[in-house]
């Protein structure tokens, strides 16, 4: 029985089967009116479930936050500190600031511990996550006395620096704690300037949103009054195999002393993430 009508299904096959035949009665067959009664139920049924399904939400803003290095792998190393917990400590303070003020987010870590993740499994779960933005924080480092001061960020691409060179491949030696790196990244050398020559036949086309992105963290950075070191590309296998506008930031540089310091504070953390937080906040406002 139908809900508000008092007809049966052979109540309304006979009248239908009136209608027609009285019309086409020359026409029209007995299985040919059985056909229209069941599409006539189908259809009433199919509109049925269609009022009753809700309407898909659509799938959140979602942000990939990576804390480079961690567990075996501790990064660049200070007097004090190492940079696996600096990244670790602003990755998360930038994640909270994220969940508590823009709720229409979601945020995915690759890692929430003092753990190792391969640098292929971080790109693999921000594709697994289908996130619109991915974010790999990292501390910067220079050999002996050398000093320097300021935060950077990349985006992928062919280094056009020695500099730049110097930085990917300090970040992309991690491979070599993974076991049989050679296979799983086909051969690529971290240490060779020739594998990065890969790097320049790349069409990153995310290119233009990930330089945005890294453009409104450098601004962020000035305004919390950290040197300026500029956006940069280089060929960083974290970001290679990302399928979204993505980014590495160079927080500060572990080996100055004072920079150290202020990277390791609790000032230092709340300075970058929040930089960090406005950033994101910001670009997301321009897409929508």
């Amino acid at each position: 029985m139908m809900r508000g009508h008092n007809y049966t299904l052979l109540t309304i096959y006979q009248r239908i089967k009136w209608m027609f035949c009285a019309t086409f009665a020359a026409q029209m067959t007995e299985k040919r009116l059985l056909f229209l009664l069941f599409f006539a139920c189908a259809l009433c049924v199919g509109r049925v479930f269609a009022r009753k399904l809700p309407p898909q939400a659509a799938q959140p803003f979602t942000i990939v936050l990576d804390a480079g290095h961690g567990g075996k792998d501790p990064g660049a190393i200070g007097k004090t500190g190492k940079e696996k917990n600096i990244n670790l400590a602003v990755t998360l303070a930038v994640g909270k600031l994220i969940e508590q003020n823009l709720k229409d987010v979601k945020v995915v870590y690759t890692r929430k511990t003092d753990v190792f993740v391969e640098l292929d499994e971080r790109a693999a779960i921000a594709n697994r996550a289908k996130a619109d933005l991915f974010v790999s924080i990292h501390t910067n480092a220079l050999p002996g006395k050398a000093q320097g001061r300021g935060s950077e960020t990349y985006t992928l691409g062919m280094h056009r620096a020695a500099d730049n060179l110097a930085v990917a491949k300090r970040e992309n030696s991690a491979i070599m704690l993974e076991k049989d790196y050679e296979n799983r990244y086909e051969g690529f050398d971290p240490k060779s300037a020739e594998s990065y020559i890969i790097f320049e036949f790349m069409q990153d086309k995310n290119m233009e949103q990930s330089v945005k992105l890294a453009t409104l963290i450098q601004k962020q950075f000035r305004s919390a009054g950290r040197p300026d070191k500029g956006v940069h590309q280089a060929g960083f296998l974290v970001l290679r195999a990302t399928s979204m506008p993505s980014c590495l930031i160079e927080l500060g540089y572990i080996t100055t002393a004072s920079e150290e310091s202020y990277l390791l504070s609790q000032k230092g953390v709340n300075d970058l993430s929040n930089s960090i937080y406005q950033a994101i906040k910001n670009y997301k406002a321009n897409k929508q």
